[in-house]
């Protein structure tokens, strides 16, 4: 029998632990007795769970729902009980307190160990049948809390009716309950040590969400590993032709005649990945599709990690958009954000009443630009979290790569904060070794379990080796976003072309540093919104220059080494600044010079891909020659691209003024007709259609530029040209 103390933290749902109370015990008198804390039941019957024969009827001792009855036998097949409710209403269920423990021993040592490299696996919602009964596994990390509870549609969102298991070895809750199956909502009730009843808190772990403005998440079925494929670690390799498309989902295009609706993930596998095959890109790069509560933050302020958003339709549409990419012969990347998460009060904050997920000290756990959180990377349960999320997307939705988001801010503690607003590390210095500890195993762990996967940082400092191996001290990334060339060159095409002869260095600098790092060339989202307007709304001069500077900077960067990025828009010159909330303005592909660029795109993309010189010694020097890199009066560029073999070879020249050069004689590296490749300044693309007669030209033993053989050219306003050698 139960004493009365018992009784009142079972009613009261304060029991550290109803597993020793609820379910079947042997009592000190040494028979067996069955107990079960039913809420709004009146009657109680213990039956057989195979063939329903009675065991016992459960007495009430408290008029809670509280229910117990001595047992002579438990039957092999175990117990069900069979239960009448307050409204008349009559149900037979299993008892999940009958059920033993979920976790496997092997499973809690790593997870106390902080070396679970995939958690997911039996942290969340996991559907399993268990001694014969279908339901759903729930497990939680909440170490610092008094009780937690399951709660969704299947108990009316009662905490008292599961509290849940602590295994203390690890710090997780955990129960079983049958019946439970795929579509039910649920959150976990916590109370803190100190007896506060928390918010309701969403699974870290939850493999589906509600729709936002609701926040619960969804039990869903774990999608299969996507077995290794060689084909895709090729297309992602240091030598391969890499031009990324990247995506906002929700604004890339809409459904206006249907109330602005959002594309499902069907509508945009047979719209956006077909686009992005047809326009001669290599991969796709999504903006993070982990849900996220706030439209606004564009996915940068993630709550359910391991949840594709519930924006666009359900896990399985995104595992079918990932493999119509491979079917289409895309990559697909996506932005993933490790450096900070919001303080929503559904979400991770104050998870269990302490600071579980985020530092506590704010001088280490608050972001002040973005107002979010910081995840303590130094607790190892924290950074487990985080690198199994990096290996479920990678290893479970066949995604060939993660683009980390605010690595900067990461790696360092003062990062936007004054002095005084931020903690020293262990040896006094401002580096966040914590973190790029974390940042180092997350590669090593990418790099040893999905071989074929990459890792780009979003990292706007020096700080060295970034993709640079972490056994040669280097943080472990593929690529690295080069934030100085972006913000260089463009400021230098923002530039009236009159004075673009004093900021030559804007254009070349980025060569001196071209090869320290595994670059990518981003022209990201991050530059077409807050203000700053279009790629075209920077660019100067009248509607006809603005689109030759265009076109000429698109044409250098395919030339520039290193891999390209362009967001949404920029293929064809879209002319506001970007809105999350509405489509891009296609109509726009109806004007010539629109179409142009967008032509443009294609074929720079076309060109890129079947010329060897442009792509596959993007970082050794060897395949980069300056011809001209001081021609600043004249605001001229010419440059080699070659091969690591040397049979492919392209000379790059670039004329960044509105005059036409005419007789500007170029060296070259030999002798031999050479020949216009493309020409941004094409009819076609909306130029002027200046170039070589017969678009060709003969190499003259006149030497020029340190170079025995040189072209006598007219080079085009505002144009990149691209020269091949005849064979």
């Amino acid at each position: 029998m139960l004493n009365d103390q018992e009784i009142e933290l079972i009613r009261l749902a304060r029991h550290g632990d109803p597993f020793s109370v609820l379910g079947p015990h042997a009592g000190a008198d040494g028979r067996l007795w069955l107990r079960a804390f039913l809420p709004g039941a009146t009657h109680a019957v213990a039956v057989e769970a195979d063939g329903g024969a009675t065991l016992a009827p459960l007495l009430l001792v408290h008029v809670d729902g509280l229910f117990e009855a001595p047992l002579d036998i438990m039957p092999t097949s175990g117990y069900r009980l069979q239960v009448r409710w307050t409204d008349g209403n009559t149900s037979t269920i299993d008892d999940p307190y009958r059920f033993p423990p979920v976790l496997g021993e092997l499973d809690v040592w790593l997870m106390s160990e902080g070396t679970h490299l995939r958690p997911y696996e039996v942290l969340g919602a996991t559907q399993r049948e268990f001694g014969g009964v279908h339901g759903t596994s729930f497990a939680v990390w909440a170490p610092n809390a008094s009780r937690v509870s399951v709660v969704g549609d299947f108990n009316l969102w009662d905490g008292r009716r599961h509290p849940m298991r602590l295994r203390r070895e690890c710090g997780v809750w955990e129960i079983f309950l049958p019946g439970v199956g795929a579509g039910a909502r649920y959150k976990y009730e916590i109370v803190a040590r100190d007896g506060e009843l928390l918010p309701l808190k969403a699974d870290p772990y939850a493999l589906q969400s509600e729709l936002r403005p609701a926040t619960a998440s969804v039990v869903a079925q774990m999608p299969p590993a996507a077995p290794p494929s060689e084909a895709r670690r090729q297309a992602n390799a240091l030598d391969a032709p890499i031009s990324i498309y990247e995506v906002h989902l929700g604004s890339w295009r809409r459904k206006p005649e249907e109330g602005n609706r959002w594309l499902n993930w069907d509508e945009l596998a047979a719209t956006l990945v077909p686009y992005a095959r047809e326009m001669g890109f290599t991969h796709l790069e999504l903006l993070p599709v982990s849900e996220h509560p706030f439209d606004g933050s564009w996915g940068y302020q993630p709550i359910g990690l391991y949840a594709p958003t519930s924006r666009f339709g359900d896990p399985n549409g995104f595992r079918r958009f990932a493999e119509r990419c491979h079917a289409e012969g895309l990559g697909l990347i996506l932005d993933w954000v490790p450096a900070h998460f919001p303080s929503d009060t559904h979400g991770l904050g104050r998870f269990d009443g302490t600071h579980l997920y985020e530092y506590a000290d704010p001088r280490e756990g608050f972001h002040q630009d973005w107002n979010t959180l910081i995840y303590n990377l130094g607790r190892t349960e924290v950074s487990n979290f985080l690198v199994g999320n990096a290996l479920y997307w990678l290893e479970r939705f066949d995604v060939d790569g993660l683009r980390v988001d605010a690595v900067a801010s990461m790696l360092y503690r003062d990062y936007s904060r004054r002095p005084g607003e931020w903690v020293p590390n262990v040896h006094g210095g401002r580096e966040n070794l914590e973190a790029i500890a974390f940042l180092k195993r997350v590669n090593e762990v990418v790099g040893a379990e999905r071989p074929q996967a990459v890792t780009l940082a979003e990292e706007s400092t020096a700080f060295p080796a970034v993709s640079r191996p972490t056994y040669l001290g280097g943080l472990g990334f593929h690529y690295k976003w080069n934030m100085g060339w972006m913000h260089d060159t463009l400021k230098y095409m923002a530039r009236d072309p009159v004075h673009r002869q004093f900021h030559h260095g804007e254009m070349t600098f980025g060569l001196v540093y071209a090869f320290n790092e595994n670059f990518v060339l981003p022209l990201s989202h991050d530059e077409v919104v807050h203000g700053k307007g279009s790629l075209l709304g920077k660019m100067p001069g009248d509607r006809w220059q603005k689109f030759a500077n265009l076109r000429a900077y698109f044409g250098f960067m395919f030339g520039h080494p290193g891999k390209k990025l362009l967001f949404m828009g920029g293929e064809f010159a879209q002319e506001r600044e970007w809105n999350h909330d509405q489509s891009l303005d296609w109509h726009l592909l109806g004007d010539r010079a629109h179409a142009g660029v967008h032509r443009l795109i294609h074929d720079l993309n076309r060109y890129y891909r079947a010329t060897p010189a442009l792509y596959d010694c993007d970082f050794d020097g060897a395949g980069f020659e300056w011809i001209t890199h001081d021609d600043a009066q004249r605001s001229v560029l010419g440059f080699v691209r070659r091969s690591r073999d040397g049979r492919s070879e392209v000379v790059v020249v670039c004329n960044f003024t509105p005059t036409v050069q005419r007789g500007y004689r170029l060296g070259v590296p030999a002798a031999g007709t050479w020949r216009e490749r493309l020409n941004t300044d094409s009819e076609h693309y909306g130029g002027s259609n200046v170039g070589s007669p017969y678009g060709a030209a003969d190499a003259e033993a006149v030497p020029c530029h340190g170079r025995a053989q040189s072209l006598m050219l007219d080079l085009p306003p505002l144009a990149t040209v691209f020269l091949a050698r005849d064979a």
